[in-house]
């Protein structure tokens, strides 16, 4: 009996053993980017690495509200890309954790003053303008003024032919109400937002996919970060990019380690690794053309240049502030998305 209950210890330690090894070997990832470059970027650190990724995408807002949900017991290790606002938002409710990689110093300024003003608990590794994608063959055949600033999507003509995401789900919006609040002033923002609405055939949950519908023809156009309609365009679709003739505003892509990361040694190694050069200009591969926040890697032709962009001087801490969020979500919620069409 001795030797049978030894032998049952000594297996169900073996199998601990086992399962730790393998947990060793995880690392949980919320990516908050393009499904393309997600996928990506998970296959080259598996390549790379002897680390299983178990990867989940989700838009910026929907990430924060998760994390926020689990703070108490964390399923994420790390949050990987998605507008800077939520990341600041997350580090300033304490959800995510203080990391000061040593590839910091290789970062754009950019990027190195979003680590500063999170406390080193995010830091920004791309960025990319805000304005919008227009299918040119729909506004050809429709005699359709082409749109060069924000008050010309208001054109009465273009009613139902605008997409854009939903505030509360997608980084991308956000960014969208934050700017047009930083140039009009909150209360004139909104009345173009009510104005806008009666043009919007759809407020969608993902960011990136307003431009996608306006590629494949079933909307005009679709306010979005302009490398996703960088990105439709060099997939051949008749998109045409602009930046608003008043001023836009813009993100930096960031990335977050979670507070109580189960994985954190791994989840170290994708922070440094996905700073490096390497990984960064890879990123273009995937049809993926934001601005690198590494000083050395390469720039994607196609990329939107911020210094042929008329760019305002986003305040990414107050926009980033959970009460600032949270008050003009609130806003949004009560004046635009209760009689969105």
């Amino acid at each position: 009996m001795r030797l049978k209950s030894l032998s049952i210890l000594l297996f169900a330690g073996t199998a601990l053993g086992a399962v730790e090894a393998r947990a060793a070997g995880d690392l949980n990832l919320i990516c908050s980017a393009d499904v393309v470059i997600c996928e990506q970027m998970k296959g080259d650190f598996e390549k790379s690495h002897d680390i299983k990724v178990n990867m989940v995408r989700l838009s910026s807002g929907e990430t924060y509200a998760k994390i926020r949900a689990e703070a108490r017991n964390p399923k994420t290790d790390i949050w990987w890309a998605g507008t800077g606002d939520p990341h600041l938002q997350a580090a300033s409710e304490n959800l995510t954790m203080e990391y000061k990689s040593p590839a910091l110093d290789q970062l754009q300024d950019w990027a190195q003053k979003q680590a500063e003003s999170s406390g080193y608990r995010t830091v920004g590794v791309y960025a990319g303008a805000l304005g919008w994608g227009y299918n040119s063959e729909i506004f050809k055949t429709k005699g359709y003024k082409e749109p060069a600033c924000w008050a010309d999507l208001l054109a009465p003509e273009l009613k139902g032919e605008i997409q854009i995401a939903n505030p509360n789900s997608s980084g991308t919006a956000y960014t969208a109400l934050a700017t047009l609040v930083q140039i009009m002033g909150e209360d004139q923002a909104f009345d173009y937002l009510k104005k806008l609405n009666a043009n919007v055939s759809q407020y969608t949950k993902s960011g990136s996919a307003p431009v996608k519908a306006a590629a494949r023809g079933e909307t005009g156009l679709g306010i979005v970060f302009m490398h996703d309609a960088v990105a439709q365009a060099v997939e051949g679709f008749p998109v045409k990019v602009t930046a608003p003739c008043e001023g836009t505003g813009y993100e930096i892509g960031s990335m977050s380690i979670v507070k109580g990361a189960r994985n954190l040694d791994n989840a170290k190694v994708w922070y440094d690794w996905a700073l490096s050069p390497e990984v960064q200009s890879r990123m273009k591969d995937a049809k993926s053309f934001q601005l690198p926040s590494n000083k050395t890697a390469e720039i994607p032709e196609q990329a939107p240049k911020f210094e042929n962009i008329k760019l305002i001087d986003y305040d990414f801490k107050t926009y980033g502030e959970a009460a600032k969020r949270k008050a003009l979500l609130e806003r949004w919620d009560r004046e635009i998305g209760a009689i969105a069409n």
